[in-house]
């Protein structure tokens, strides 16, 4: 899964994208508002948390912008402003969750799996497809049970593909959603990762569906 994290303060931005770096996540980070207003319009994000208080532009203009563009990523507002006023006008501007400094990271991290989860209509933090399961607050992988270990990549692929069962999901897609900004993308690798993976879970559960990508499959 990959994030935007819009945040100016550069030390709480560095420690924010470790821990979410550790957490599983690929992050791309941005200091203001107008490099976050053009990252959110062209790349391609599973859940934006934004600060308010941003140089250049404010966060609450960013977030109509985006909105306007019909942009339907889910936001987690991230700000010292702890009025009440300043939650509803972000929430009626378009956010999903609100968050206040000071914060405690595992709330941050909880907030994404749930965001995550809803916008996939996902309800457990339990995935499961057929005889494998995935925990997304644990990391978890198992087959009938037996835990599976799976690399960083092959977890992000897999989580990916279970957050979205029965959609055919091309190289392109996943790329884009396993990879970070910086990284040197090539969506060759994805069918490696998917040959790994397979072989690991034993189970026919990822279907190729030739010249379109992959299908998680319930059988």
């Amino acid at each position: 899964m990959r994030l935007l994290l819009v945040e100016d303060d550069t030390e709480l931005s560095r420690q924010m994208r470790l821990v979410l770096e550790d957490a599983g996540y690929s992050v791309d980070c941005s200091f203001d508002g107008e490099d976050a207003l053009f990252l959110g319009e062209n790349e391609s994000y599973d859940v934006i948390i934004l600060d308010l208080g941003l140089p250049i532009m404010d966060g609450l203009s960013v977030l109509k912008k985006w909105r306007d563009q019909k942009i339907a990523v889910p936001v987690l507002i991230l700000t010292a402003r702890d009025g009440w006023s300043d939650k509803v006008a972000g929430l009626d501007v378009g956010a999903d969750d609100y968050v206040t400094k000071p914060f405690q990271v595992e709330e941050i991290l909880a907030r994404v799996r749930a965001l995550i989860r809803r916008a996939a209509g996902q309800a457990s933090p339990e995935l499961c497809c057929g005889a494998v399961s995935l925990n997304t607050n644990t990391s978890r992988v198992a087959v009938n049970g037996m835990p599976i270990k799976l690399t960083a990549q092959e977890y992000k692929l897999l989580s990916y593909m279970m957050h979205h069962p029965e959609k055919v999901i091309s190289r392109t897609e996943l790329t884009e959603h396993i990879y970070d900004q910086d990284f040197d993308r090539d969506s060759n690798t994805i069918e490696v990762f998917v040959t790994r993976i397979r072989r690991k879970l034993n189970v026919n559960v990822i279907k190729t569906v030739r010249g379109l990508g992959y299908q998680l499959i319930n059988e």
